[in-house]
């Protein structure tokens, strides 16, 4: 039975003539916001694989180039020509600690293609064969993210250990030469390929690709008056001055103390002031508070 067809740059909301960065973007953001561990809705792991499955084709300049040419037959070309070297989305289980964790979605190769994949009728020979790519989806913490360290997976009852360096990116890919599928008629093994996903931190919110954003609360006499506070930072914790006159939602630019930079160099982490006000007080806070709205002019809005 033939699949429906799917416009993935619907899927992806994205313009036909996004570029691979935008592709990119849109993926990560729509995959964090669908991650069935994230998403508790009834339809968020349909449409994280919807996702999945859109970003692999996309991704990809010549299954993107031939999905743009062929619209809705692009998948017959496809069965037409099972000896190319397609991706595949695989299921299996990784371990190691409790902040990095390998989650495989369905074999993509196999819902497209069905007993193709696997020697069933209509496969065409021609020799040996190359096995198949496979990716995975890598989730670690930002804290693993930045120093680095090593993990062991599981794979079709295969262990591998995967060294990943400090400063992995969000999206990045972790090529492992000859841990994809076997290849058939004596044919070499295909890789697999990690992608790194950046698991939501309770702290630091990720902007753009490399700066960061930290809330950083101040008390109202500091906002009003200025004061040198404490921030926290990946590396650790930072002093930062805030100026007097500063309201919530200011924003203060600690340089430097971001993501690592591809080309080297590391973005900026943003604190982002958040004026709190204690919950209880004391008689003479109180008393301060007071004489404070006896003396202050009171704004008024037409």
């Amino acid at each position: 039975m033939a699949l429906a067809y799917k416009d993935y740059y619907e899927v992806l909301g994205v313009p036909r003539d996004a570029d691979q960065d935008a592709i990119r973007r849109a993926y990560r953001k729509l995959a964090r916001t669908y991650h069935p561990d994230l998403n508790s809705d009834s339809d968020a792991e349909d449409r994280f694989k919807e996702l999945g499955e859109a970003n692999e084709v996309l991704s990809d300049p010549d299954k993107r180039e031939r999905y743009d040419r062929l619209g809705a037959n692009w998948r017959q070309q496809e069965q037409e020509a099972p000896e190319a070297n397609f991706e595949e989305f695989f299921t299996g289980q990784g371990f190691g600690s409790d902040d990095a964790r390998v989650e495989f979605s369905d074999d993509l190769f196999e819902r497209l293609f069905g007993g193709r994949a696997h020697g069933g009728p209509g496969w065409r020979t021609a020799g040996p064969l190359r096995g198949l790519d496979r990716e995975a989806l890598l989730e670690l913490s930002l804290e693993d993210a930045l120093e680095g360290g090593r993990r062991r997976l599981t794979l079709d009852g295969r262990e591998i250990n995967v060294n990943f360096p400090a400063g992995v990116r969000d999206g990045q890919l972790i090529r492992l030469a000859g841990q994809g599928a076997p290849g058939r008629d004596g044919g070499p093994p295909g890789d697999l390929y990690l992608r790194i996903a950046l698991k939501p931190h309770p702290n630091f919110r990720q902007r753009g690709d490399d700066d960061l954003d930290v809330d950083l609360p101040v008390a109202p006499w500091e906002a009003a008056l200025g004061a040198t506070v404490t921030v926290q930072t990946p590396s650790g914790s930072a002093q930062i001055r805030v100026p007097p006159g500063s309201s919530s939602g200011r924003r203060l630019r600690l340089r430097g103390r971001g993501l690592p930079k591809s080309q080297g160099g590391s973005g900026d982490l943003h604190a982002i002031v958040k004026i709190t006000v204690p919950k209880q007080l004391s008689d003479r806070e109180r008393e301060l508070y007071e004489q404070l709205a006896e003396s202050s002019p009171r704004e008024t809005t037409a």
